[in-house]
């Protein structure tokens, strides 16, 4: 694929030869066009060095070949990396002042920005509006995470990660069917507490609600993650909330759900917590014995469903994990019930007999609600999409 990376001049620049390093090493031929802003943060000579090609972003060069049409014409796919608040302002309103920006307006091919500013940059309404607006035309967003920023200030803004920004990149995934709906997804496994040291808890990565967390960010939509005890790396997402018990994440869950269009609830909650917990270490007995008095967790999203009124309720969709084989119901029985017992819209269930499912990127799934049902499988990010393409005709009416 021809590849042309575009680079703007903000700090983030010095991480774009990672870009086109990791580009250049899947087999993509990669042009980096930096503009003249660029150049102050890094030099023609290294973007030379990582691209194998040379570097020329003078739009009054070669004038005579159409230096831009040219360009335009014979590129896949242009990444802008890092795109600042100047480059987005520019890009939104079709301004072509400088080579790169003539090679984006004469273009057909895909478009994706990973933008890369101050927070109170990007939370500016103007930048807001900038990036709705080239999100409305086709143009991919890879959103910028929470992280250290230029001098001592942290918060959301650092650029993503050169993984993330890949991964979105080489993606055909461009609907924006999401824009304008909020999600909150509640993604992992909890762990109830025996002592100081030691807990009880479940197998579940959290890998299958952080596929459907970035699936619906690029879809267009806004994302919020309540993660519980996830070890992976959570800087491409802007809102999030932590929680480690099944009370945490009740107490979360009910503070803030109702502020959303959706609420997924991919997590595996304890069912059972300890009564009472050693504030210390409990240290092995005599007689080689441990007796644990363990009691009910709160049914969380059964309780959450009953909390809202008609004019309020969110779109519910809870996750059931199933043991089919060792189980007297079907996998599609287990659903149904839970679906009414829980009172929710959607179920998503899978057969977890095997265990093969946990911390893999596989999955198979049965999604089931009232109107019908569906089963898919695939990788994690692919049952992903499934499930929000089951749910998005349900949002228009909901």
């Amino acid at each position: 694929m021809r590849i042309i990376v575009g680079i703007t001049g903000g700090i983030a620049a010095y991480k774009s030869p990672a870009v086109i390093r990791a580009f250049t090493e899947l087999g993509h031929d990669v042009q980096a066009l930096p503009t003249q802003n660029a150049l102050r943060f890094i030099g023609a000579t290294t973007l030379e060095a990582i691209s194998h090609n040379a570097i020329d972003p003078n739009l009054f060069t070669d004038v005579e070949s159409v230096k831009h049409i040219a360009l335009a014409k014979n590129v896949d796919l242009i990444v802008v990396v890092p795109a600042t608040a100047s480059f987005i302002a520019r890009y939104a309103a079709g301004l072509a002042d400088d080579l790169l920006m003539n090679v984006l307006l004469a273009t057909k091919a895909r478009v994706v920005i990973a933008p890369a500013m101050h927070t109170e940059m990007w939370e500016h309404p103007a930048t807001k509006q900038n990036i709705q607006t080239l999100r409305s035309r086709g143009v991919v967003i890879v959103e910028p995470g929470v992280g250290r920023l230029t001098g001592d200030d942290t918060g959301v803004g650092r650029l993503a990660e050169t993984a993330e920004i890949v991964i979105q990149a080489l993606s055909e995934e461009t609907s924006n069917d999401l824009d304008g709906h909020s999600f909150l997804v509640i993604a992992g496994g909890t762990r109830e507490p025996i002592d100081s040291v030691r807990y009880i808890g479940n197998r579940s990565s959290g890998k299958q609600g952080l596929a459907l967390a970035r699936a619906i960010k690029k879809r267009g939509g806004s994302v919020s993650l309540l993660a519980i005890n996830l070890a992976q790396d959570l800087s491409g997402f802007t809102d999030v909330h932590t929680a480690q018990t099944a009370v945490d994440v009740e107490t979360i869950a009910n503070q803030i759900a109702s502020g959303f269009d959706v609420v997924l609830m991919p997590a595996a909650i304890g069912d059972f917590r300890v009564e009472e917990i050693n504030p210390g270490k409990l240290h092995r007995a005599s007689d080689s014995e441990l007796n644990l008095h363990l009691v009910a967790n709160p049914d969380i999203l059964a309780n959450l469903s009953a909390s809202f009124g008609p004019a309020d309720r969110p779109l519910l969709v809870g996750f059931a994990a199933h043991a089919a084989k060792h189980e007297k119901s079907s996998l599609r029985d287990a659903a149904l019930a839970k679906l009414e017992s829980k009172n929710v819209d959607v179920i998503v269930a899978n057969d977890i007999s095997d265990g093969s499912v946990f911390d893999s990127d596989e999955n198979s799934v049965l999604i089931v609600s009232k109107h019908g049902d569906l089963a898919t499988s695939g990788t994690k990010v692919d049952v992903a999409n499934a499930i929000l393409d089951f749910i998005e005709p349900m949002l228009k009416s909901h």
